[in-house]
C-alpha cells in the first residue's frame, strides 16, 4: 500500500508549519516546541517575547498545569545550532492551545471540542469507538481478516490484565513489567527493546508484527492468563514468575518452529509507510503492504 508519508503527531495540525520536535525514548513520548507553536497560531514576530507574556497572563491553574510539564530539551536552529527550548508533550500542547487568544488557535479549540464530544458519544455507545478503530485500520490498508484477529487480540489483552487486577497488580509501571516478562522470554527483548529493533516509537507494536509474531505473542498471554487463573499468585513477584512461565510456553513453541524453518520468526520489518533517519523528526516515505 502508499500511503502518506507524514509521521502521525501533533505537527500535522499545523498544515505543513514546522513544527520542531525531539523524540524521548525513555518516555516514549514526543516533546514539540512551544515557541514553533506559538508563531504558528500568532504570526508573532517575536514568540520567544509572546511566550514569556504569555506565562505572566496564565490564571494560576493553566500556569501549573503547562509549567509542570515544560521542558527544556535542546533543539537544532536555523544557524544550525541547538539550543535549550521549551518543549511540552502532546497533552502539554494542546493545553497551551487552549491558552492562546488567538483567531487561529479557534478551529484547534474546536477540534479539541469535537474530540471531547465523540468521546462523550463513545460512553453512552461503545460500538462507535469500535467503528473508529476499524475504519482507521482500513484506512491503514489492513485486511479485514487481520483487523478480526487485531480486535480479538485486543479482548484477549484485556481479559489478562483483569486477572493480574484480580491478583494484586496495580498501576500501569506494574502492567508493563509483566508484559515485558512476557515480551523478554519468549522473544528475547523487552517490548521497548523490540519496537527499537523494528524502528518504530509511539506506534504499536502488535500493529507492525507479522503474523507469526503476533502469534507467539497471544500465546504468551494466553498461556500466562491461564497459569495465572489456575494458581491464583498475589502480588507482582509471584506474578512475574507466572509471567515468565507464559512466556516459555510461547518460547519453546517458536524454538519449535524456528527449527523446522531453519530461520528466526522474529522480524525488523514494520509496516509503517515513513522510516526515522535519526533522532529528529526527519523522515523517509517508503512503500508496504499490509496483508
Amino acid at each position: 500500500m502508499s500511503g502518506n508519508n507524514k509521521l502521525e503527531t501533533i505537527s500535522n495540525l499545523f498544515e505543513g508549519k514546522e513544527i520542531r520536535s525531539v523524540w524521548d525514548a525513555e518516555k516514549e513520548e514526543y516533546f514539540f516546541s512551544v515557541v514553533d507553536v506559538i508563531k504558528v497560531l500568532t504570526d508573532s514576530k517575536n514568540p520567544n517575547d509572546y511566550w514569556y507574556r504569555l506565562k505572566k497572563r496564565m490564571t494560576d491553574e493553566e500556569k501549573s498545569e503547562i509549567s509542570t510539564k515544560c521542558r527544556q530539551l535542546k533543539l537544532k536552529s536555523k544557524d544550525g545550532k541547538s539550543y535549550a527550548t521549551d518543549t511540552l508533550d502532546t497533552q502539554g500542547i494542546l493545553r497551551l492551545i487552549e491558552s492562546v487568544p488567538s483567531s487561529k488557535a479557534e478551529p484547534f479549540k474546536l477540534w479539541l471540542a469535537q474530540m471531547g464530544k465523540e468521546r462523550i458519544d463513545e460512553v453512552f455507545d461503545p460500538e462507535i469507538a469500535i467503528n473508529r478503530a476499524i475504519d482507521y485500520y482500513r484506512n491503514k490498508g489492513y485486511s479485514d481478516k487481520w483487523i478480526e484477529a487485531r480486535l480479538k487480540g485486543i479482548l484477549d489483552r484485556k481479559k489478562l490484565t483483569d486477572i493480574w487486577k484480580e491478583n494484586g497488580i496495580k498501576g500501569n509501571y506494574e502492567y508493563a513489567l509483566l508484559t515485558n516478562d512476557i515480551y523478554k522470554t519468549w522473544s528475547g527483548m523487552k517490548a521497548s527493546e523490540y519496537k527499537t529493533y523494528k524502528n518504530i516509537r509511539k506506534e504499536s507494536l502488535r500493529d507492525n508484527m507479522t503474523d507469526v509474531e503476533v502469534a507467539f505473542t497471544d500465546l504468551g498471554e494466553i498461556a500466562t492468563r491461564e497459569l495465572a487463573k489456575k494458581h491464583k499468585p498475589q502480588g507482582l513477584k509471584a506474578n512475574r514468575k507466572i509471567a515468565k512461565a507464559g512466556g516459555e510456553v510461547a518460547k519453546t513453541a517458536r524454538d519449535d518452529l524456528e527449527q523446522k524453518l531453519g530461520e528466526s520468526v522474529i522480524s525488523s520489518n514494520n509496516q509503517l509507510d515513513y522510516q526515522y533517519l535519526d533522532d529528529n523528526k526527519k523522515l523517509e516515505s517508503k512503500n508496504n503492504t499490509k496483508k
